[in-house]
Parts: C-alpha cells; structure tokens; sequence
C-alpha cells in the first residue's frame, strides 16, 4: 500500500522532471470552457421547451422557420433580460429543423413547417371551449381544435 507521503514525493520527483523538460515551473491542465457558458464564435445557444441545449451557427439566423420561432419565442416567453432564448419546440422537432436547414429545404416547405407549428404552440384548449356540436366562429369558419 502506498502511503500519502510516498505520493507526494512521487508528485514532487515528476514536477522537477517535467520543469525541467519544458522550462515553466508547474504543470498544469489546460483549461477548457464549460459547456453551459458561451457558444463558441460564430455560433449562438437557444433551449428547447424540454430545456436541451441547441447550439446552432449564426448564418441560420437567416432561415425563415427559424426566424418565426424566434418570434413565437418572444410572444410566449418575452425578451430574456438575463437568461437563455428558450424556443417553443422539443428538442426533436429542433433537430428536424436543422436538419432541414442542412438540405436547403424551399420556402413553401419551412411555411407549412411553421403552419404546422402554430396550432400546436398557440393552442389554448380548456373545458369551456368544447361542445357538441362543431365549434364555429364568429365569421362561420370551422375553428382548428388542437389535442393530444
């Protein structure tokens, strides 16, 4: 059994050795960012709903279902003063998104996306909303009803 006194001589031996090998005084780690700090450059974070983290390169701020999430963003959750952009997404329908963005989908492609998005965001459905008969609005239009 090596005793804690040994260790440290041992430690002591291998410090002169590596001084003299490299010419600084100590040995050190390199120190590495965290991965809930700062993205690296050229890059942004956002969370999903799910609170996964999305790193994602700044030239996607130009996507067009990007850009409506980030608006949807800002409607459901406010601007953050401090904290992270959360988006209103799971992680999954995020990485669709990316991967989407990778192929250079067309534009009638990302609207149906976000069309498909909205109900799902925007819906608000409680007890008093539902009836027997078919729900109409005001303006005789069939009223989109989400569930689950």
């Amino acid at each position: 059994m090596v005793t804690p006194r040994t260790l440290l001589k041992l430690a002591r031996k291998w410090q002169m050795v590596a001084v003299a090998g490299n010419g600084r005084r100590r040995i050190s780690l390199p120190r590495t960012r965290s991965s809930s700090s700062v993205a690296n450059k050229g890059h942004f974070v956002v969370y999903t709903v799910d609170q996964k983290r999305c790193v994602l390169p700044i030239r996607y701020l130009g996507n067009y279902v990007l850009k409506e999430l980030l608006k949807m963003s800002e409607e459901e959750f406010g601007l953050p003063a401090d904290g992270p952009i959360k988006l209103p997404c799971e992680a999954a329908f995020m990485e669709y998104i990316v991967y989407l963005i990778r192929r250079h989908v067309d534009i009638e492609v990302q609207q149906a996306l976000v069309l498909s998005v909205v109900p799902a965001v925007k819906c608000c459905c409680d007890s008093s909303s539902f009836s027997s008969a078919a729900p109409v609005a005001e303006n005789d239009r069939p009223v989109m009803i989400c569930g689950f």
